[in-house]
């Protein structure tokens, strides 16, 4: 069933917030006075994309970073192979070797990984999308009864 100009995804709006974690506290508190949440939807509008830098990013930073995931990565196998050894010395050493191929083999993913950016993205980030305001959405035959369940909430402060 698709959405039609006079109800909109999501039904008719019961509220609006500034923020995701507003809106989630209002469905949190109609699912607490134990109306059918299954019927509210929040929708966020005017998305944008934010991107937090967060450092530099040099030689010395990438093959850090890649043998820091190299070396996770080799100590989950060597749990893995240590699991098969037939005696305790043997799951020792099956996880020292592989986490330290792990390391060995993602600094060199770093490094190469670095190199073929050739400076075009010197920086690391974070980014996530976030909207402008959050509406909080209800089914047109449950709409009044969120409305006056939500007005519990903002009188409540």
């Amino acid at each position: 069933m698709s959405a039609s100009v006079s109800m909109p995804l999501g039904g008719v709006q019961v509220g609006s917030y500034e923020d995701y974690e507003q809106a989630q506290r209002a469905v949190d508190f109609l699912s607490d006075e134990k109306f059918p949440v299954e019927n509210v939807t929040i929708i966020g509008t005017d998305l944008r994309m934010v991107e937090r830098v967060t450092g530099r990013l040099s030689w010395g930073r990438a093959i850090a970073a890649g043998a820091a995931s190299g070396a996770w990565f080799g100590l989950f196998v060597g749990l893995l192979l240590g699991i098969f050894a037939a005696d305790g010395g043997g799951w020792i050493g099956s996880v020292l070797t592989g986490l330290l191929i792990g390391l060995v083999f993602g600094a060199v993913f770093g490094a190469v990984g670095y190199s073929t950016s050739r400076g075009q993205r010197d920086f690391t980030s974070t980014s996530k999308v976030v909207a402008s305001r959050y509406d909080v959405m209800c089914a047109p035959q449950h709409a009044e009864q969120a409305r006056a369940e939500l007005a519990k909430l903002s009188l409540r402060g």
